[in-house]
């Protein structure tokens, strides 16, 4: 593994800088430093009487086990440190969405006093969080805003997927060459099932999967082109029905009914890193959250990593910022001690010493103002020189755009099961399409009542 210089951290940060001056929101106060061997902040950050207790729980997504390694550990440490401060942890599998898990925990009162927000509107807008501490904000480059107002402390960036492949698998098909086009990427499919291997896995029993393949293509016809895309959708001026969207989702179709896993519908995402470990399929299209599953499930496994291109053969992915990340709850922010714990613990996880392990075992991309080292993996490297790349347009999935081109919230997931239905009932695409415009519009009109 190789150590990243300071100079490719300074030039990540600073192309993610450009992008994001041109949507807004940045911010430009200084950053943090290091006080000791503690990370940044917790010592002048502590509740007011050092020894007074005060207990704090904390919600996330816990889809991912390395991120969610990554943020226990991370909270082990920052007890450790503050053994004054108990943070509860209340986060929990489920077969539910991350968004339906946090309603039910508000509909019984559980609603956690850090929480991982991904919807941020929506639970801004219910009044359920609190705008994020002044102090706080000097710690990122750029956090983008809801109705004008900050929320969240970015955990990482957003993250691009892409084609995670065993190099065995590739070498057995006499697959010599990364594809330079989608064509070209459809013909090592092909070489791939001639060789006798399954050529993708896919987790679609967890809803949220689906949307890696589903972003991948409506990024690359209908986002990279067309940022605004949902706002106008929204405004009824563009349509699923479009030949953009139609020639996207049968991209899709095609993909999945010719060389995706048959078993594809009854597969967890936390199955798949074994699955491809073990032989049984050659790629994954999954973000670099999974390279740490991949090694744990087999240490020896060589795999690579590269962002698949569109027919024309132009790179794009999902990396543009979005305003997800680590919020405090408003019953939170009405205690001034839990509010003081709430800025030791962002911190603590944002302090360089602490935040560097956290990206490790996570491969996560720093989201702070000031740079971070960490030993990045081969595969690691190549998301992170993605990143950097100007050449390389970056975009946001279906339901992660914010503003106006914010999508009804209840939306992804019905459009996603929509979209396995498709496949399934081997659907036109054209009809499903016009599914997809009639429950837009009924929930659109419903969130304006």
């Amino acid at each position: 593994m190789a150590k990243k210089s300071v100079f490719q951290l300074l030039s990540i940060m600073l192309v993610l800088s450009l992008v994001l001056s041109a949507c807004g929101g940045n911010n430009n106060n200084a950053s943090p430093s290091a006080s000791g061997s503690q990370p940044a902040g917790t010592e002048s950050a502590s509740p007011s009487d050092a020894n007074k207790e005060v207990k704090l729980t904390i919600g996330y997504a816990t889809g991912d086990p390395a991120g969610k390694k990554a943020i226990s550990d991370t909270i082990a440490a920052f007890t450790a440190a503050n053994p004054n401060i108990k943070i509860v942890d209340t986060s929990e599998g489920t077969s539910s969405s991350y968004l339906d898990w946090l309603k039910t925990k508000d509909a019984v009162g559980e609603f956690p006093d850090i929480v991982e927000m991904r919807d941020t509107k929506v639970f801004a807008d219910a009044g359920k969080i609190a705008e994020l501490p002044a102090g706080l904000t000097e710690l990122f480059s750029t956090l983008p805003e809801v109705d004008g107002k900050k929320y969240n402390a970015p955990i990482t960036l957003n993250a691009p997927q892409g084609i995670i492949y065993s190099k065995k698998a590739y070498a057995d098909a006499g697959v010599a060459e990364l594809p330079k086009t989608y064509d070209e990427f459809l013909a090592i499919q092909e070489k791939l099932k001639a060789s006798g291997v399954t050529p993708i896995v896919v987790g679609g029993k967890d809803i949220f999967h689906m949307g890696f393949w589903l972003n991948k293509f409506l990024i690359d016809q209908v986002y990279a082109a067309d940022p605004d895309w949902n706002s106008k959708r929204t405004a009824k001026t563009v349509s699923f029905t479009d030949a953009n969207v139609v020639a996207a989702m049968t991209d899709y179709k095609e993909l999945f009914t010719k060389y995706v896993d048959k078993g594809w519908l009854s597969t967890a995402d936390n199955q798949t890193a074994s699955i491809l470990v073990s032989g049984k399929a050659a790629q994954l299209f999954s973000g670099p959250w999974m390279f740490t599953q991949i090694k744990e499930a087999d240490p020896s496994f060589e795999f690579g990593y590269y962002a698949l291109p569109d027919r024309q053969g132009k790179v794009s992915v999902i990396g543009l910022p979005s305003p997800a990340g680590w919020s405090l709850s408003t019953d939170a922010a009405k205690d001034a001690d839990k509010v003081e714990a709430f800025n030791a613990f962002i911190r603590f996880f944002f302090a360089p010493e602490q935040y560097s392990k956290f990206l490790e075992v996570s491969n996560g991309i720093p989201s702070t103002k000031e740079p971070v080292s960490y030993k990045a993996t081969e595969q690691m490297q190549t998301v992170l020189d993605i990143m950097a790349d100007p050449g390389i347009t970056k975009s946001l999935a279906i339901n992660n755009w914010w503003g106006e081109n914010q999508i009804p919230p209840q939306f992804r997931n019905w459009y996603y099961k929509l979209m396995q239905d498709l496949v399934v009932k081997n659907g036109d695409v054209a009809e499903f399409m016009k599914k997809a415009d009639e429950e837009y519009d009924v929930e659109v009109k419903a969130n304006q009542q």
